[in-house]
């Protein structure tokens, strides 16, 4: 099972404003929902109650210290490897991590891809992606999106694959 992590950040790694996007980007959503569609997608507890719902058309799971917490339509796991292996019982191809930092931070060393889409503008919050050390990861692929008269802010979709360790 390969595990990816999806994200949005803006030029300093903003990723949240006060449990939300700071950023109205629909282009964004729809790369998200294209996906991560028919696999299981990640949350942590605060990050899914900033959306309030289950996602329709994925397996969604919520990673939570609260061991008497339950959401209808949701898989609560306690622990990384508890999420992982569910998924894994499933029969799941790709596992995404979709947020807060703390889960992003978890789950990194444990990726082997991310979708990051890099919104250039910066923007007021108050989380950020964790640190990485972009030298582990290789660019696959990036997209550029020019700002339009629905999406007001010019951004690129980067794929990064994790490199291979030498032995």
């Amino acid at each position: 099972m390969i595990i990816s992590i999806i994200v949005a950040v803006d030029e300093n790694n903003l990723i949240g404003k006060k449990n939300s996007l700071p950023w109205k980007l629909p282009a964004d959503l729809k790369h998200f929902k294209e996906t991560t569609m028919g696999h299981h997608i990640l949350f942590g507890q605060i990050t899914f109650e900033s959306i309030g719902r289950p996602l329709p058309g994925r397996t969604n799971m919520i990673l939570t210290n609260d061991r008497d917490y339950k959401q209808k339509g949701c898989v609560v796991v306690h622990s990384p490897q508890e999420a992982i292996s569910y998924a894994k019982a499933q029969n799941e191809k790709g596992l995404f991590i979709c947020g807060g930092a703390m889960v992003y931070k978890t789950f990194l060393p444990l990726a082997s891809n991310i979708y990051m889409t890099k919104i250039h503008h910066t923007f007021e919050g108050n989380v950020y992606f964790p640190e990485w050390d972009i030298d582990e990861w290789k660019e696959v692929s990036r997209e550029h999106f020019k700002k339009n008269g629905v999406n007001i802010y010019d951004f690129d979709i980067v794929i990064y694959t994790k490199k291979a360790r030498e032995k």
